[in-house]
């Protein structure tokens, strides 16, 4: 009976292990504020969380001249500002056993970051505007090239949406450099601005602004799509993915209980948690095992992309890009 007595307690001190500390975190969505409240509680770990989108913390990181980061934890945002991350040295390694449980392709072989999940990007139709314009109904991104459909397309700018850079890679991929270069530059007419934030197009489409968004396709793109009379459709000729990073910041304070954060989420049952929360049909493929949702998207349509050149190629994309689109 001591003995057990003597382990119970041993539990009880070692759940309270961060009392007193504070984790920050910055995300992309306070979706994710239940996980955490579940790790604070059964650690004693205070959580504060910043909202930004991935290319922000980029742009954040590098103005920030002090050596102590703005945050312990980035949790969630397209891969390639990771991988940008860690070549400006951004990043501390987190080699533990735990992280081990994700398929080498969806982690950073030196340990600095590590994949939660895949974002796919599709479309979003405003059916109701397709009809009063009398446009047709777009099924592929070859589709957006139509004249048609100027004025019409909502996009989100990839220097600060992962999904939109996502969209933009995967393409060039698939088409090729040249090809799907000239891809974009043909979409680029029938786009008057790019948005600044990532939500965008969704609201835009749905507030009837435009017909067609291009968006980060998952459950809460469907629950909207359902309440607005909007139509998602993953386009005919592939759907473009990243996988969305975590990571611990170089030089951060709170180290010590990132790392026990990312070891919490990779258990079994946070990870499921995690996959509702998410809502998408793409967890299982970042971990064998974890079962996600089924949104109709299958692993065959995936467009087959070279995930190095998201992290390599992001500057020299993102100058073309700009130098193409100019003011918009």
């Amino acid at each position: 009976m001591a003995g057990a007595y003597a382990k119970q307690t041993k539990a009880s001190a070692d759940s309270q292990q961060f009392k007193g500390k504070t984790l920050k975190v910055v995300t992309t969505s306070d979706a994710y504020k239940p996980l955490f409240n579940k790790f604070s509680k059964q650690t004693g770990a205070k959580v504060k969380f910043m909202s930004m989108s991935s290319g922000e913390v980029l742009a954040r990181m590098k103005a920030d001249k002090s050596a102590k980061p703005m945050a312990d934890l980035w949790f969630g945002g397209g891969i390639d500002a990771f991988m940008q991350a860690k070549n400006d040295h951004l990043l501390a390694k987190d080699n533990s056993a735990a992280v081990k449980k994700i398929s080498t392709k969806y982690r950073d072989p030196d340990g600095y970051w590590l994949s939660k999940g895949l974002t796919v990007g599709g479309l979003v139709v405003n059916k109701k505007v397709l009809k009063d314009k009398h446009l047709s109904m777009p099924t592929s991104w070859n589709d957006l090239t139509k004249p048609e459909y100027k004025g019409e397309i909502m996009m989100s700018d990839p220097a600060v949406s992962g999904t939109s850079y996502a969209i933009v890679e995967g393409l060039l991929d698939q088409k090729g450099n040249k090809a799907g270069w000239a891809y974009w530059k043909k979409v680029n007419n029938n786009v008057s601005f790019y948005s600044k934030r990532g939500k965008d197009p969704q609201e835009k489409v749905s507030s009837g602004e435009f017909a067609i968004g291009l968006i980060p396709v998952d459950q809460m793109a469907f629950k909207a799509a359902k309440q607005n009379d909007l139509k998602v459709i993953y386009p005919s000729d592939g759907v473009p993915c990243v996988p969305e990073g975590v990571a611990i910041f170089k030089n951060a304070p709170g180290q010590k209980v990132a790392k026990a954060f990312i070891n919490f989420m990779l258990e079994p049952a946070n990870i499921k948690e995690l996959a509702k929360i998410d809502g998408k049909d793409t967890d299982q493929i970042i971990m064998p095992g974890v079962k996600g949702l089924d949104l109709g998207l299958k692993k065959s349509d995936l467009i087959k992309e070279n995930l190095a050149n998201f992290g390599s190629n992001r500057q020299a994309v993102l100058d073309k890009w700009a130098a193409m689109v100019g003011n918009k």
